[in-house]
């Protein structure tokens, strides 16, 4: 933290200070949506002008304490002038512009509007008139908001909820059917074990806009069917600034209580280990320790820390930190600028939960187990971006990204319980571990203006690392001895995942990516065509390696010592204890996958009112899992190539209202891990989960049709209904075949599933009540009907994730002249499939829970200080997972069979941000 803080004071320096008041304005087209490039920009009253560069941005320096009014032109557009304009002494204006184009043929004219309407149109704008079914978060509705992260961004979209407050469900479909891109470049998914992405990682205060996606352009990745979610951040700011931002908070579900955790490392508050869980200097390799004998492995075992002790303490408070910088200047004459963000959270966490396993017969429930499990984690996210850019000219542009997270979780989870089946006693058990992610991405950015033939250039490169490391994770059980009531160590000389286990693993994922397009612009029938063409490289390499070992125990006299007892140095002898490894191939693999795409997209104005955008993308997938030896049994490689066709048609009814059609075609492909052999136990499961090699790709075909209606500056109607049809979902299966790690869950495809969608959004001011003038009310209503199918036979279920129904209701008041901003936040969605059961045990349901978040933010000190308090989750509902044995829709606790419940309890956060610049 000390480090963080000097960071912050050092970026103080660099950047200086400065009262120059500028003017910064993003300027688009009025139909399209396209940045303008080569836009004039002059001020009334005197000579200062700017051109808009590559991005349609222009800076102009005023003079402030008055109002002003700039004046914008280009040939083949109608020239626009702004008023109103308030400038304050040492600070930025901004301002979003669309402009209109004109037909040669016609007479000069000039549009006036004010600055306030015209910022607030243009919030809009894109949403209003892109060619796709897409909202989109700018930068002046991200900079008026109290979020922190890109996942708190989002939970605002109406039509979207975040779990976890990260994973992102679009249109009631589980985050596997959704895809993230940065800068727009394709992103990997940040979970080695999940298809997903953890939007928590971008700190909201470097982002320029997030689009999402609900329908297919050719020239966007095809592998999703939800929602396409597209971060872009900021490039070269308009002056230099630096912000800071301190805040703590709780969780109710660890204030006042114990808080238990073990001896980690020093640099744990940091997410990563220092070496002190990493395997004992010297540790023979996974082939050498399996050539040793008994007692050669025993000798090593003695030398691994005995760190099985838990003790109990006060849980501190929860810290987050962060800095953003930015730097404008010349560097050889031509314009550059950077930003930098560093980001710290480390979150204090109890998970609550309780979780079970039936035997079911004639819909009566009888339990295998019933665990209780406390989870006490250490969450922890460290990151830093750090952006360059250089304006070459008005036209030309080169961009370098970078960004750096670290997310960790260093939990320790005490169980105590009942189990039935061959034992019928009492059981407790622990798990102590540390899971480490790191996520880098590295971007080199072109933009190309290319005047004299009226066409641009986009090109790009993309480095991503996304490591994860598990040290010394140690798995313990005992079970109650009904004779002396004492507990004992579920070990014995045979081998077991679930006690006496100490596992290591390492995954290393590397991703490179490579890709450009050209569009070309040419008038036909008085209207504006575009042809754009482009090409799309991808090359994925992963290592997985782990290190599964195994306590065994010769001596019955240890049994009932606890854990820093018995797995003590001295205990590891000949005829007490010993250690063993987990032999075979399924515990070590590779991967690799190389995508190779390319798309021609037409956008043709046929008329004033109707547009196309249409065309093809394909992508060649290959695919190699396992290893490059086809006789290994790991090994699977498929190689596909998809055609994927997409047309989005918009008739603009007049200036207020759309209506939009579109179908295409995507796809969604299995994970490296879904389709490997690796078993892994869970502990929370309290089963094994396995890959499938035979898994299949997922076709979707979607067919949107939408209505839009845009009252006024600021608001929006829209009513849609969707059809979507996939060939070959992914599901997760659960097989019950006995306690313990003999339970499973597989990875299979279903044969289809078809979903038939309605969606309702709006935003509405409430000024229409004078005592509500300052309120607007945003909303997402949608009903989804999915059916899956199995061997011919349709199931009467949906599939795996999709939520019948989504709600969700914001209520914002906004008072800017007092600086202060209020949002509540309700989501809710329908009960949906957690996961799949077979012939002997029905479906695991995930029970609607309503979800409730509050967040006040207010500036003082002129704007230079902005106090954030935010409670996440009021209601704290719990989460109940459940077979729904009396088959009514719904969760009844006398009549269906609970099988996990979880309360992850409320979080309480305050937060002071200074504008130090």
């Amino acid at each position: 933290m000390r480090h963080l803080l000097l960071f912050a004071i050092l970026l103080l320096h660099i950047t200086g200070f400065s009262q120059t008041s500028k003017i910064e304005g993003k300027v688009t087209d009025a139909l399209s949506g396209e940045k303008l490039t080569g836009i004039s920009v002059s001020v009334s009253g005197n000579k200062l002008f700017a051109i808009t560069n590559t991005d349609g941005v222009f800076v102009v320096s005023v003079n402030p304490g008055k109002k002003i009014s700039i004046r914008l032109s280009s040939i083949g557009y109608k020239t626009k002038e702004v008023t109103d304009i308030a400038v304050v002494a040492g600070e930025i204006t901004h301002l979003d512009i669309v402009m209109e184009s004109a037909v040669k043929t016609e007479e000069a004219v000039i549009i006036k509007s004010s600055s306030r309407k015209e910022t607030v149109n243009a919030l809009i704008s894109y949403q209003k008139n892109t060619a796709v079914v897409a909202q989109v978060i700018s930068a002046e509705a991200i900079r008026r908001s109290p979020d922190k992260n890109t996942g708190e961004v989002l939970k605002r979209v109406p039509g979207t909820s975040v779990q976890e407050g990260k994973y992102l469900v679009v249109r009631g479909l589980a985050d596997r059917y959704n895809q993230a891109m940065l800068n727009g470049i394709l992103l990997s998914s940040t979970e080695p074990d999940r298809k997903t992405f953890s939007f928590d990682i971008f700190p909201a205060a470097v982002i320029e806009n997030i689009i999402i996606n609900k329908t297919f352009l050719p020239e966007l990745p095809g592998e999703w069917a939800g929602g396409l979610i597209q971060v872009n951040t900021k490039d070269i700011p308009s002056k230099n600034f630096l912000n800071v931002q301190v805040g703590t908070g709780f969780n109710s579900n660890v204030l006042g209580k114990q808080f238990y955790s073990y001896k980690g490392s020093n640099t744990d508050f940091l997410g990563f280990d220092n070496g002190t869980r990493a395997l004992p200097s010297g540790f023979p390799t996974k082939s050498s320790f399996g050539a040793l004998n008994e007692n050669e492995k025993t000798a090593y075992a003695a030398q691994f820390n005995n760190n099985w002790a838990v003790n109990a303490a006060a849980a501190a408070p929860n810290t987050s930190l962060q800095i953003g910088s930015g730097f404008a200047g010349k560097l050889f004459n031509k314009k550059m600028g950077g930003t930098f963000a560093v980001n710290y959270n480390r979150s204090i966490k109890r998970y609550d939960f309780q979780n079970s396993f039936f035997s079911i017969d004639n819909n009566k429930a009888t339990s295998d187990f019933l665990y209780n499990t406390n989870k006490y984690a250490k969450e922890v996210q460290l990151g830093a971006i750090a952006n360059f850019s250089m304006q070459l000219n008005s036209n030309n542009k080169i961009s370098l990204k970078n960004i750096f997270n670290v997310n960790s979780t260093n939990y320790t989870s005490i169980r105590t319980g009942y189990e039935g089946l061959s034992i019928n006693t009492n059981i407790r058990a622990k798990e102590l571990a540390m899971r480490n992610n790191i996520f880098y991405n590295s971007q080199i950015l072109g933009e190309h203006n290319l005047t004299a033939l009226n066409a641009k250039i986009n090109w790009f490169g993309s480095f991503n690392i996304l490591d994860q490391y598990v040290p010394d994770q140690r798995r313990s059980e005992y079970i109650q001895n009904e004779t002396t009531g004492l507990f004992e160590a579920r070990i014995s000389t045979g081998q077991s995942q679930k006690s006496g286990s100490i596992f290591y693993s390492n995954l290393s994922d590397y991703i490179y990516t490579a890709g450009g397009d050209i569009a070309k612009s040419f008038q036909l029938f008085g209207n504006k065509q575009t042809i754009k063409t482009g090409y799309f490289f991808q090359v994925k390499d992963r290592l997985f390696d782990s290190r599964p070992f195994f306590v065994k125990l010769y001596d019955n006299n240890l049994k009932t010592l606890p854990e820093d007892q018995l797995f003590t140095a001295a205990n590891f002898a000949p005829g007490k204890l010993g250690l063993d490894e987990f032999v075979g191939k399924q515990y070590r693999y590779m991967a690799n996958s190389i995508l190779n795409a390319g798309f021609l997209q037409f956008d043709n104005l046929f008329t004033k009112k109707i547009r196309a955008v249409w065309g093809v993308r394909v992508e060649d997938f290959d695919q190699l899992i396992g290893s490059v030896k086809t006789s290994d049994p790991r090994h699977v490689h498929t190689r596909v190539t998809d055609f994927l066709p997409a047309l989005n048609l918009t008739y603009k009814v007049n200036n207020t209202k759309n209506i939009r059609l579109s179908g295409s075609q995507t796809v969604i492909r299995p994970e490296f891990r879904e389709l490997t052999n690796f078993a892994f136990f869970d502990f929370e499961l309290n089963a094994t989960v396995l890959g499938n090699r035979d898994l299949q790709r997922t076709k979707v075909s979607n067919i949107d049709l939408r209505y839009e209606i845009y009252p006024r500056a600021g608001e929006l109607f829209t009513f849609g209904v969707f059809y979507k049809y996939f060939d070959k979902p992914i599901e997760l299966l659960f097989n019950q075949s006995g306690a313990g790690s003999s339970n499973t869950f597989n990875f299979q495809n279903a044969q289809s599933a078809t979903g038939f969608g309605v969606e309702f959004d709006m935003r509405k001011k409430l000024d229409f009540i004078p005592a509500l003038k300052n309120f607007t009310f945003t909303s997402n209503l949608s009903y989804i009907y999915n059916r899956v199918k199995f061997s011919n036979q349709t199931l009467n279920r949906p599939m795996q994730g999709q939520s019948p129904y989504v709600i969700n209701a914001g209520l914002q008041y906004d008072l800017e002249k007092l600086g202060l901003n209020t949002t509540l936040l309700f989501n809710q969605i329908g009960r949906r499939v957690a996961y799949v059961g077979n012939d002997q045990v029905p479906a695991i349901w995930e029970a609607p829970r309503p979800l409730l978040d509050l967040q006040v933010a207010k500036k003082i000190m002129k704007e230079k200080v902005e106090i954030r308090l935010s409670i996440s989750d009021l209601l704290n509902r719990q989460a109940n997972f459940y077979h729904d044995l009396d088959g009514n829709g719904k969760f009844t606790a006398v009549d269906d069979a609970l099988a996990v419940k979880k309360i992850f309890g409320t979080s309480y956060s305050i937060s002071f941000a200074f504008k130090l610049k």
